[in-house]
């Protein structure tokens, strides 16, 4: 194995610390709090 990929391989090995969120987690949250807000204007009139 050449040196260059120990250091990728070891990067992956490592455990992060935090709170783990899935990608498609945070689309859909972005996605929903841009409908809410452009939604608003018309909700908030009725």
């Amino acid at each position: 194995m050449p040196s260059t990929m120990a250091g990728l391989l070891r990067f992956y090995e490592e455990e992060s610390f935090g709170v783990k969120i899935k990608p498609q987690a945070v689309i859909v949250a972005v996605v929903v709090v841009i409908l809410i807000i452009s939604l608003a204007p018309f909700f908030l009139s009725l």
